[in-house]
């Protein structure tokens, strides 16, 4: 049992049946996969059908707002055709917990609260890429109202839970401090703290809650700040932000991983196929994943393995994975495709990774996986006919 559930389970436990438990449909028998997919258009029936396929989706940022208005009922619209084909698929509506997006309608509640976003000391409010708003999560008011929003988009049944973006910008401990200062910066932690907590009492335990937070760059690859959500999605799992080598920096990601999913903690491990992209002035805090497009299908194969490798390596029940070249269905080469290796019978492991130096191994049922960190390698050789 998941650490959150706890406590509403012994406050229910003499009133009424434990809630079922909200997490997807899991199997072994092919590599679990997830999904995660904005179109600011209506998706067609075709894909609808695909994401239909997936045992866990997340609707991005901007979801059907060209078409429906905005992307609360863009999400509705595509969360809704999504359950009518597969109930069984859970789908999470996309709130980033600090930056301030457009084509909510929730947006219009903003207009005119005081104190809404962070400001530098010159004033200027454009502090993330210095051209979008951060919350201002130190005002109480921000929080209820965010918070109010998700817990309205979740009350449709087609809505499963929230995906939370976000979190590593607001706890790394240098992303924005140059601009607000370090006290200014604390409070916004607590603010952080303090609206997760709010969230997980407004949805109760049938919900998921599901944050981008597991990082190597944060203390303990931010396994302490795990405890309201049901999992985490994993990003920016390669790229060092400290002085460290890139095979130290994967590692400690892999045991954040490692230590999250075996404590039955969902884990959407979602890695980009193109080059890492060097660019400092857009992405100063290192918080982002910023990569170019694909640069040929030789390329692109090799790293498909090595990437699958890190995720069978690590993975437990309840870990997902996805390789993708961008998240906007209307631009990505590999949108509604599925690679051979995820057809292939995989089975259950038969226990956990070993590990030697740099290379680690493990077994499935029906694979042989080998992971080398220093020549950046994985090696998958699948067992069944």
């Amino acid at each position: 049992m998941r650490l959150r559930h706890v406590l509403f389970v012994l406050m229910a436990a003499t009133a009424m049946p434990a809630a079922a438990d909200p997490l997807p449909p899991f199997s072994w028998d092919h590599v679990p996969c997830y999904m995660h997919v904005r179109k600011h258009t209506a998706f067609t029936e075709d894909e609808i059908r695909y994401l239909a396929s997936f045992p866990l989706v997340t609707l991005e940022k901007t979801t059907g707002a060209k078409d429906f208005g905005s992307t609360e009922k863009g999400t509705l619209a595509a969360a809704r055709a999504i359950k009518a084909i597969n109930p069984a698929t859970k789908v999470l509506y996309y709130r980033n917990v600090i930056v301030h997006y457009g084509s909510y309608d929730a947006n219009e509640a903003l207009t005119g609260m005081p104190g809404a976003f962070l400001v530098d000391a010159a004033g200027n409010d454009k502090l993330v890429r210095k051209q979008t708003p951060a919350y201002d999560l130190t005002n109480p008011a921000v929080r209820d109202w965010w918070v109010a929003n998700a817990r309205q988009v979740c009350a449709d049944p087609a809505i499963d839970g929230v995906f939370l973006d976000g979190n590593v910008k607001v706890l790394t401990a240098g992303y924005l401090e140059r601009e607000i200062g370090r006290e200014k910066k604390a409070a916004v932690v607590d603010g952080y703290d303090a609206m997760v907590r709010n969230l997980r009492q407004a949805l109760g335990p049938e919900k998921l809650m599901v944050a981008n937070l597991l990082r190597a760059a944060l203390p303990a690859g931010g396994i302490g700040h795990l405890s309201p959500f049901d999992g985490s999605y994993i990003e920016g799992f390669e790229k060092p932000v400290a002085k460290v080598s890139e095979k130290d920096y994967v590692a400690k990601g892999m045991a954040a991983f490692q230590q999250a999913a075996q404590k039955g903690g969902l884990i959407a491990f979602t890695v980009g196929l193109g080059a890492e992209e060097d660019d400092d002035a857009r992405n100063p805090a290192g918080t982002d994943e910023i990569r170019k497009p694909l640069a040929g299908t030789a390329a692109a194969t090799e790293r498909f393995e090595y990437l699958l490798a890190i995720f069978l390596i690590c993975a437990e029940k309840h870990s997902h994975f996805l390789a993708h070249d961008g998240y906007d269905a209307r631009k990505s080469t590999v949108w509604m495709t599925r690679p051979p290796e995820l057809e292939r019978p995989l089975g259950a492991p038969t226990g956990p990774a070993t590990r030697s130096g740099d290379v680690y191994t493990r077994e499935f049922a029906h694979a042989r996986v080998r992971l080398d960190l220093e020549r950046r390698r994985g090696e998958i050789e699948w067992t069944a006919p």
